[in-house]
């Protein structure tokens, strides 16, 4: 790799102390130097006069499970709004949700739970293409990737290849489980995600949960259990109790998976969530949080549903839809049932998301068909508005039509615009990590964190809101998630640290992407370098750009 200077720019290094005046030598696609007035190489010179320097973002919680088996020429146009946000580093496998292991037998189930991250730049999850969480990373080592890529171990494909989506998994099951996650933490997985909202993580018990906690205690050398927790509206603050318990039970670090409060209702819940969290770890309890900045947040549209509609698959669910006494039930459930503790008994629901903000908060994010498209957009009230009928059977006679195949996204999440206190307090917090929960596939509207979720941080609440310093704002994407992965030679810029790296304009960084126009790319960043080669300039690949990325796994 040739040699390459950054002059004349203000290094934030990523350990949170203030920006100071440094050039950063690189070589060998590490950091070789960093300091004032570093003697010219025989190579590039990126001069950065009045910008700042910055170790490349680092995104916790990125759903890019499927974008990364596709060839580079066809990941490229995914992962351009991120590479062109800065983010070098994310990790794959959140929310319960992953694509390993994948038997055979559970591959139509575990495709149906997930199909919804299907990028559509794919004809299809590549049949045969891996196995378990190690031949998945082997196959990204093999092909290439254009930002680094680790892995935690999705709790729902553990579930689904060892009890489908039945509600109940036995000691065999639960034994298999065991046996497939410790498989993955030697394969290098970072930790256990579970999504205790979704099929088939709803159906899950805490013993269940805290048999595998105790797993990544044991074996993951310091590997997180990262959670969609069980409901961030009725049962925010005891779902917050089953996570800390979790942790000291297990001794396992866990972290509050994109930590909000949903519905204004519960908004002055996040006070009482950030003491709950503050006094465990005053005990010993290793609990943490990262957030997205913003008051929408996506998912798939089967999240509306309760429980009991989603067992046995997305088959069942559409078979119930599709039966006028099945589609009546499940009215009924939507329009009455609040949720309750514990709720993963049988007619529990940890998340009743309609109930929390309402049909016209909910928005149609994608679908597949060429048909629908034209609804793309619409809120589910002018969803129902548009086909004539009431919210609730639009979105259903729509979910009939897409197969299930329909992504949402979701406002009211830890406040409003203009009324942003619950969501800043989130950020602010100490133990806050920022992460995107959001990805390009291609097709429909993504999330705007998708294209700016770093650069809407620095510009809206360091520059604009002083919420964060800038130091303090870089650490939260930088050096502290790489801390809590372990990854001792990325997040900081000093000698031997790998080089990726952010160069941006602390004056005119933001985000320029919204819910109506998501695609639009960040502002102010001049060049990202990811692993020592330049991989994005003014948001665009240099001539002759290579995907430049490693495949990351647990260190220790």
């Amino acid at each position: 790799m040739p040699r390459l200077l950054i002059r004349g720019g203000l290094l934030c290094d990523g350990t949170g102390d203030p920006p100071r005046p440094a050039d950063v030598l690189v070589e060998g696609g590490r950091v070789a130097e960093a300091g004032a007035r570093l003697p010219a190489p025989a190579g590039t010179i990126l001069e950065a006069s009045g910008l700042v320097v910055a170790p490349g973002f680092i995104d916790l919680h990125s759903h890019g499970d499927l974008i990364h088996p596709l060839p580079p020429e066809a990941q490229r146009p995914l992962v351009a709004g991120r590479l062109a946000q800065g983010i070098t580093t994310e990790i794959v496998g959140n929310c319960g949700l992953g694509v390993a292991p994948c038997p055979e037998p559970a591959l139509p189930l575990l495709r149906a739970v997930v199909e919804w991250m299907t990028p559509g730049a794919a004809a299809g999850w590549p049949d045969g293409a891996w196995k378990d969480l190690g031949s998945y990373l082997a196959r990204l080592e093999g092909q290439g990737t254009w930002i680094n890529v680790g892995s935690l171990q999705a709790h729902g494909p553990l579930r689904v290849a060892a009890a489908g989506l039945e509600r109940r998994a036995g000691p065999a099951a639960r034994a298999a489980m065991r046996r497939a996650l410790e498989e993955a933490m030697d394969a290098g997985a970072f930790g256990l995600s579970t999504g205790l909202i979704y099929p088939p993580g709803l159906f899950a018990p805490t013993a269940e949960l805290a048999e595998l906690a105790g797993i990544v205690a044991r074996r993951g050398g310091g590997g997180l259990v990262a959670s969609h927790i069980r409901g961030s509206s009725e049962t925010l603050l005891p779902a917050v109790r089953e996570l800390i318990a979790l942790g000291r039970r297990s001794g396992a670090r866990v972290q509050h998976s994109h930590c909000e409060a949903v519905g204004r209702e519960h908004w002055p819940k996040i006070g009482q969530v950030l003491e709950m969290e503050d006094a465990a770890r005053a005990q010993g309890v290793a609990v943490a949080h990262d957030m997205f900045p913003y008051t929408a947040a996506a998912t798939m549209m089967l999240a509306i549903y309760p429980p009991w509609a989603l067992e046995g698959g997305v088959g069942r669910l559409l078979q119930r839809l599709a039966d006028p006494a099945g589609r009546a039930a499940i009215r009924e459930s939507i329009e009455s049932v609040v949720p309750s503790w514990p709720p993963w008994t049988p007619g529990g629901w940890p998340h009743n998301l309609v109930r929390a903000v309402g049909w016209d908060a909910i928005t149609v994010g994608s679908v597949v068909s060429s048909q629908g498209r034209r609804y793309e957009g619409m809120s589910l009230v002018e969803l129902g508005r548009a086909r004539g009928a009431s919210p609730f059977d639009a979105v259903c006679d729509l979910m009939l039509e897409e197969r299930g195949k329909v992504s949402q996204i979701i406002h009211g999440i830890s406040g409003e615009e203009g009324s942003e206190g619950g969501l800043e307090a989130i950020l602010a917090h100490g133990q806050a990590a920022v992460c995107t929960d959001a990805n390009d596939y291609g097709r429909g509207r993504p999330h705007p964190a998708a294209y700016g979720a770093f650069p809407r941080v620095l510009g809206r609440y360091v520059r604009e809101r002083r919420v964060l310093s800038l130091q303090e704002a870089v650490h939260k994407m930088t050096g502290r998630p790489a801390g809590l992965l372990g990854l001792h030679d990325r997040g900081v810029v000093r000698r031997g640290a790998w080089a990726d790296l952010v160069v941006f304009d602390a004056e005119t960084i933001g985000s320029e992407a919204t819910c109506a126009a998501p695609r639009r790319p960040a502002s102010g960043i001049r060049w990202v370098l990811v692993n020592g080669e330049v991989a994005c300039a003014s948001g665009e690949p240099p001539p002759g750009a290579r995907p430049s990325g490693r495949i990351l796994r647990r260190q220790g």
